[in-house]
């Protein structure tokens, strides 16, 4: 399992993007077929959002884009890269503050990071906090494809919380996905399109331990295969102290980004499961 893991991610990652999302895409919709698990939850997601089927199954082939693009961006040569929002990360370097990058499960969220590295990091590295894939296969592969130059990975623990607050202080660069179900006791609920959902005490926390700058960013895929654009914008919203209410700000935060392409979000991911 392990060399044939490797050796296709080997294998793909020499290919253009336009053939790695074509295939993606049809690895998305037999996805969506052959489980009906799947396709209830990326249904009811997109439906509790107030979006159709339209959306909903636009979301379907992105889906299998964001698998089958990863030998490239982990692997390949760099892909063609624009910004929107840049100003934004200029500021923040120029007056020595920390960088909080939320990014939510919409479009492609590994290009971001990858993008602030090739771009900033030799000025400000970036620490993303980072969970191993549960395949072992994946491990070493996934490891040393993030640990790159102005990129550095926190281990979801308390060593690596720690690691992250180092960075802040240090007025360096820390990405996470803070609509990602913590472990119980280390989250609130607050609600996320309408519905209670479990998030992340985290982020905020983060943002208030030091001085920091909130940025919210999200990756574009664009069509046929072209690249991406990695969007930048301000949190304009006030972190208040209490816990419950700093979540539903931040869930308001991801929401924002996601209204801007519906059809990049993962609907499909258990935003509303109970944590373990």
């Amino acid at each position: 399992m392990t060399f044939l893991l490797t050796s296709l991610f080997r294998l793909g990652r020499h290919w253009p993007l336009w053939c790695l999302h074509g295939l993606g895409s049809a690895l998305g919709w037999l996805s969506f077929g052959l489980s009906s698990r799947y396709r209830r939850r990326l249904l009811d997601h997109a439906a509790q959002a107030g979006y159709g089927r339209n959306v909903a199954l636009a979301s379907v082939g992105q889906a299998g884009r964001l698998v089958a693009e990863l030998p490239r961006l982990w692997l390949g040569r760099p892909v063609p890269v624009l910004w929107d929002g840049e100003q934004h990360i200029e500021a923040a370097l120029q007056d020595g503050a920390g960088l909080l990058f939320l990014t939510p499960h919409l479009g492609c969220f590994e290009i971001t990071a990858q993008a602030y590295a090739l771009r900033f990091g030799a000025r400000r590295p970036m620490t993303v906090l980072f969970r191993p894939p549960r395949l072992e296969a994946l491990r070493d592969l996934v490891m040393q494809a993030r640990q790159r130059p102005g990129l550095q990975t926190a281990p979801v623990s308390l060593a690596g919380v720690r690691q992250l607050m180092r960075a802040l202080k240090a007025g360096e660069a820390v990405g996470l996905l803070p609509d990602q179900v913590p472990p119980q006791g280390q989250g609130v609920w607050a609600p996320f399109f309408g519905r209670p959902a479990y998030t992340m005490t985290l982020s905020t926390r983060l943002a208030q331990a030091g001085s920091c700058r909130v940025l919210l960013s999200w990756g574009e895929r664009l069509p046929r295969g072209q690249g991406y654009v990695v969007h930048v914008r301000p949190l304009t919203e006030p972190l208040p102290d209490d816990a419950e209410a700093a979540a539903a700000v931040v869930n308001r935060a991801m929401e924002s980004l996601v209204r801007e392409s519906p059809a990049q979000y993962l609907w499909s991911y258990d935003r509303y499961k109970n944590p373990r």
